[in-house]
């Protein structure tokens, strides 16, 4: 496959070739009906104004027309019987037909330049040809003659030519040159991002490109830095994330290794036994629920979008969610209320479920015995919001931007207690932004804690 800089070089030499055509067949036509009538009028006031100087003066036709033919003119004079006399460079092509010469020497003018064929392109206006020519009547000695006069065009532009000609090679030249290197200075920036994406590719995000350019090319690199700092951001939350679960599975399998190698002690009381098993449980379950949410979290992140959407009653939703989990706060001897607007919404009902049931079972476990939790649902907008206040232990102010990310634990030994692996409000976060929807949180130590989830 060519390279980029081999393909800009041919486009921009295609299109200069491409432009000196268009320009050339444009100068052409120009040439051919503009400049050619009036070059062919132009010389034929020309050849009469010869005719007048000639009828002016005292000298004899050879003598006049040789001296004058130095001014840089081709002439041909003829009685149309006899071969005629050539003064000045010798024209190229000599033919013309009889009847040509024959109606100049009967008084016609014959428009040579004018009616040169149009199929040349603006080289016929240098054709050294005698049909290339202008033809007028002139009287010699008494008797009608024909004189064909055109410009020694050879002459006259000679220099100019050269000129011309040396213009236009040093400014292909020099174009080509300019291409060349233009075209390296423009590729060189894409070969670097060339070179950066096979550092990323190889796990080296640290790359560094020159951003100080004001193009588009300077805009594709400080998006490409962006890119390789947010990948690098992701695979530090990604080693992250394997050194969170790996150390949340650890746990509970240690803990359930060692009690297990103690059941198997002879010496062992039933007690202790049915306490080690209880444990047992505990971990089993613990690490069972680890599972079940990181399989969650796996699933929420696959769908860019909800799956299912459908009309739910979420005053009854929330009502059947206190049934649910009634034995943990009666247990506590927690206070719980709600205030319900009747509130119908389209979504997946039970990913709202588990979103709900993760707030409401954080607060019953962070809101000390004899504490009390509310709940409220109301109407807003073009959708509803849910507030859940408690009047637990509360988030200190510098961990509550980071409790929506996974793993994050606002106190390690409190979560280790309540048995927590920092997922479930990450989980409540996913489900609330696939619905479009925003969730805040406000608390402080000792003052309980308010979950606001805004759905649109």
């Amino acid at each position: 496959m060519r390279s980029l800089y081999v393909r800009i070089v041919v486009v921009t030499l295609l299109i200069m070739l491409t432009s000196s055509v268009i320009a050339f067949i444009g100068s052409n036509l120009y040439y051919q009906h503009i400049l050619k009538p009036a070059n062919d009028d132009k010389n034929t006031e020309i050849a009469k104004d010869i005719v007048g100087l000639y009828n002016a003066s005292s000298m004899d036709a050879p003598a006049f027309f040789h001296q004058t033919a130095k001014l840089s003119y081709q002439f041909y004079v003829t009685d149309g019987e006899a071969s005629g006399t050539f003064y000045g460079e010798d024209f190229r092509d000599r033919s013309l037909s009889p009847e040509i010469v024959e109606s100049v020497v009967n008084g016609s003018t014959y428009h040579g330049i004018a009616n040169y064929p149009s199929t040349t392109f603006v080289t016929g206006f240098f054709s050294n040809e005698l049909t290339n020519s202008i033809g007028v009547p002139i009287e010699i000695n008494g008797e009608p003659h024909a004189l064909f006069m055109r410009p020694n065009v050879k002459q006259q532009f000679n220099e100019i030519h050269i000129l011309l000609s040396v213009l236009l090679l040093f400014t292909i030249l020099l174009s080509m040159l300019i291409v060349f290197f233009s075209t390296r200075y423009l590729v060189k920036p894409i070969r670097e991002l060339t070179d950066a994406t096979k550092k990323i590719a190889g796990g080296e995000y640290s790359v560094q490109l020159n951003e100080s350019r004001k193009d588009e090319i300077g805009t594709l690199a400080r998006s490409f830095t962006s890119m390789s700092r947010q990948l690098m951001q992701v695979e530090n939350m990604r080693q992250e994330f394997v050194s969170n679960v790996s150390h949340e599975i650890q746990t509970p399998l240690s803990s359930m290794k060692g009690y297990a190698n103690l059941l198997l002690s002879p010496s062992l009381s039933e007690e202790d036994r049915e306490h080690y098993l209880k444990v047992i449980e505990s971990q089993s379950t613990r690490l069972s629920k680890l599972s079940k949410q990181l399989l969650t979290l796996a699933s929420l992140d696959k769908d860019h979008g909800l799956i299912q959407h459908e009309p739910i009653n979420m005053t009854q939703l929330l009502h059947g969610l206190m049934k649910q989990t009634r034995w943990l706060w009666e247990r506590k001897d927690l206070a719980v209320s709600i205030e319900a607007d009747d509130v119908t919404y389209n979504g997946h009902e039970e990913l709202l479920y588990q979103a709900f049931e993760n707030l409401l079972t954080n607060s019953i476990k962070y809101t000390p015995p004899g504490g009390e939790i509310n709940l409220f649902l109301q109407t807003h907008q073009r959708g509803f919001k849910f507030i859940i206040q408690d009047s637990g232990i509360g988030i200190p102010p510098e961990h509550q931007v980071k409790i929506f990310e996974r793993f994050y634990k606002a106190d390690s030994s409190r979560s280790k207690e309540k048995d927590s692996s920092g997922l479930g409000l990450s989980i409540v976060k996913k489900i609330i932004t696939l619905h479009h929807g925003e969730i805040h949180v406000e608390s402080g130590i000792n003052k309980g804690t308010t979950f606001t989830v805004t759905l649109p």
